[in-house]
């Protein structure tokens, strides 16, 4: 790593300014909650008079990443259920007493698309949010379609912030999650997390030796239940910000299972286990229980590459977004090191271009 520049690194290979984008996700964040009120969107205080049952999430890749956050948020604190769906269709047990919530960066994802059509030929409530696309017109055509713009120009993954942000102020309205007064003060503090792990401005930044190991070794991730989606979308990242594989292991569930495996016998053929780096994610509202478990494994684990990653606050929205600009970072990092420029998604690109060609 010593002979690395990440600086010169980023100056060839990120093309479409992956960092910048990077850098600014507490005020896409502040942004995104300013830009959805009832003021603005008087239609929010009507829908928060129906009593729904819940919502279902449509949405792909980091577009349906925001639902995956607010289902953990309004497990610990919320007033009803909210079901990530990532298919062309609808559960069988879905009625049209569960809003339905239809998210695409480019609005014009197709598996959201034929989903929202679905729901709304049977007489859904669709709220959607995009930057526009065949998503945003369905709005115009259907009376009970509304729509939340977002902000464009930038790779889905990197518009995390705008979307969630969106999302959560559009649940607050409806009543679903309740408001919080202590906004500016979460966003002042997740500033200073950009700042420091800003490893082009920061020299110093903490993700400087764990990358020099993650470059070379296989990548697991393990964290309790409610931090999955941070979980998950660390592994997204890594896959297209790094293109790397990585493992996710959620406490405890993995505990009745995968711990063997841990502690097995032999290895592997594509996994070494003491070979490889674990990130333990964890939070200050752990269950007593999971954050004995996870202590236990820390203590046990065969690997010599470990280390603990903690999503500091007192909420789980604060620790979630705390995680969230700690894997982006060393995401984009590990990316330059391998050579690879963090916006590029080739294959994705190419499985797209296959789709369009058959219909």
């Amino acid at each position: 790593m010593a002979d690395i520049d990440l600086n010169e690194l980023a100056k060839t290979l990120d093309t479409e300014d992956m960092i910048g984008f990077t850098r600014a996700f507490v005020d896409d964040i502040t942004n995104g909650l300013h830009a959805v009120n009832s003021e603005r969107y008087p239609w929010i205080d009507e829908l928060a008079k129906t009593q729904w049952q819940g919502v279902i999430a449509l949405g792909m890749g980091g577009s349906a990443a925001g639902g995956d956050f607010l289902s953990v948020l309004c497990n610990l604190a919320g007033s009803i259920p909210v079901i990530v769906q990532r298919d062309y269709v609808l559960p069988a047990w879905w009625h049209d007493q569960w809003l339905v919530l239809s998210t695409s960066h480019s609005g014009n994802t197709e598996e959201a698309i034929e989903a929202t059509e679905i729901a709304l030929k049977a007489g859904a409530t669709v709220v959607v949010i995009s930057t526009g696309g065949i998503l945003s017109g369905l709005a115009e055509l259907h009376y009970n379609c509304y729509f939340i713009p977002s902000i464009g120009g930038q790779p889905p993954r990197s518009a995390f912030g705008h979307i969630f942000a969106r999302q959560l102020a559009l649940f607050r309205g409806l009543g679903i999650l309740p408001h919080s007064n202590q906004d500016m003060e979460m966003l002042n503090r997740l500033q200073l997390v950009v700042n420091d792990y800003d490893f082009i401005n920061n020299d110093d930044s903490e993700l400087i030796e764990l990358i020099s190991f993650m470059a070379t070794q296989p990548i697991s991730l393990l964290g309790p239940t409610e931090l999955t989606p941070a979980l998950n979308r660390f592994k997204n990242q890594l896959n297209e910000n790094s293109a790397r594989f990585a493992r996710v292991g959620i406490f405890p569930e993995m505990n009745h299972n995968e711990s063997v495996a841990w502690g097995g016998v032999g290895d592997d053929a594509d996994f070494s286990v003491g070979e490889n780096v674990i990130l333990f994610l964890t939070w200050n509202g752990m269950h007593s229980r999971v954050a004995n478990r996870l202590e236990w494994m820390i203590a046990h684990t065969p690997s010599d590459l470990a280390w603990r990653i903690h999503g500091e606050g007192e909420t789980l929205l604060e620790a979630l977004l705390h995680l969230c600009i700690i894997m982006d970072w060393l995401s984009i990092a590990l990316g330059l090191i391998h050579g690879k420029d963090p916006s590029a998604i080739g294959p994705i690109n190419s499985l797209k271009k296959f789709l369009a060609d058959k219909n």
